[in-house]
Formats: C-alpha cells, structure tokens, sequence
C-alpha cells in the first residue's frame, strides 16, 4: 500500500493525537469522517472515536497492542468501558502517578520496554495487560521510550540519536529489526509523527523523502 503522509487538525504530530494496533485506531471524538477513512484504509483497522482524560491527546495518554490498552490513571470510567465495548481488549488505566503512558512504554504484541521512571509494579501491569515480556530500561540517556520507538510485530523506527548498538539493542528487547529515523523534517521523537501497525504506517505531513526511506525500511511496510 506505501506509507502515506498525514495531518490531524493541521498538525503534522498525528502520533499525539492517535494510537492503534493490528486490529483498532483509536482516533479523537470528532476528527473528520472523511480523514477516519483513510487512516482505516490505509492501515487496515477500525477506527475508535474516543477520548482519554476529556483529552484528544491519544498518543501521551495510551500504550497498545493486540493484547490490551494501557491508559493513563487520568482516563474517566466511562472511556476506559467505552474503549474495551469498541475492542473487546483488556483496558486498564495504568497504576502510577506518571500520567504519560504512551511516552513511558513502547511495546508490540509480544514485548515491552518500559521506562525506568515507571516502578515495578507498573512494569508488572504491563506484562499482564499486554501479555509480553517486559524490559525495564532506558534508551540513551532516555527515560521517554515510548516517544523515542515506533514498534510494530514487524519492526521499530528508532531515535535517530542512538549509536549502532544501542539501535541494534531496541530491535533485540523487540524481538524485530529496527531502524533510526527522524519525522518531520528532524524531529527526533519518532513516535510524535509516526502511527503503524504490522500492515502499514502512517507519517506526517512534513516527513521528507529520505526520512520515509527509513520510516519504511524500519518498519517493512
């Protein structure tokens, strides 16, 4: 299908505002019919209007997988039985006071790495909610893992500031390749500008030519 570019309320950041799996995209109440088509089609999956916190922010506020969803401790009741209905997932609002989940794990359907900031007990509630092995570490000097790694079942785009090794060493804790890449023309934080799955990937709109090279490479699709 090729990886296509994207923008959510004029912004290239789309991985702020969405998060998904093999199966569902959970996108912002209200976002555009027209642009939840596209994305559905574009990465094969569902699309799940829904909020987190009264928040459109998705992507800080939820960590995915085809096993479960791990949501921020700011999540209502009411989006946490809203999202399991719409999935069928086991959804859980993560135990610990850091509220930006979706920055703190990076995980795909078989293992995480999640950010030392976050206990052990979180580090459990991870591996139980979405059924992986999981690896408490930093990446770099970094505790923010989730926004530095875009993992899939197929692969992970990387920080793009990690040396050989350490790239090499993300793509082993995965269990997938990875590959560094920028988004956006240069931002670092690849997961700000980057929403795939195992099908396809999406970037955003200001993602330059050799930056989707890598995105693709990085991530097989």
């Amino acid at each position: 299908m090729g990886l296509h570019l994207f923008d959510v309320y004029r912004s290239p950041n789309i991985g702020v505002f969405m998060r998904g799996n093999d199966r569902f995209l959970l996108v912002p109440k209200g976002l555009a019919g027209t642009k939840c088509d596209r994305l559905s089609e574009y990465l094969g999956a569902e699309i799940v209007a829904t909020s987190v916190g009264e928040s459109r922010l998705l992507g800080p506020l939820v960590c995915m997988n085809g096993n479960g969803v791990l949501l921020s401790r700011l999540a209502e009741d009411r989006e946490v039985a809203e999202i399991r209905a719409a999935t069928g997932l086991n959804v859980s609002k993560l135990e610990s006071k850091l509220t930006a989940v979706g920055n703190l794990v990076a995980a795909n359907d078989r293992r995480a790495i999640v950010s030392p900031a976050l206990d052990g007990r979180a580090a459990s509630q991870v591996r139980d909610i979405l059924g992986t092995e999981v690896e408490r570490v930093a990446i770099g000097e970094f505790h923010q893992v989730g926004a530095l790694v875009v993992a899939t079942n197929a692969g992970a785009a990387v920080y793009p500031g990690l040396g050989e090794a350490e790239v090499s060493a993300v793509g082993q804790m995965l269990g997938v390749e990875a590959c560094p890449t920028s988004v956006n023309g240069g931002v670092p934080y690849v997961a700000s500008g980057v929403v795939a799955n195992s099908k396809n990937a999406v970037a955003g709109s200001q993602t330059t030519g050799p930056e989707l090279v890598f995105i693709t490479r990085a991530l097989s699709v």
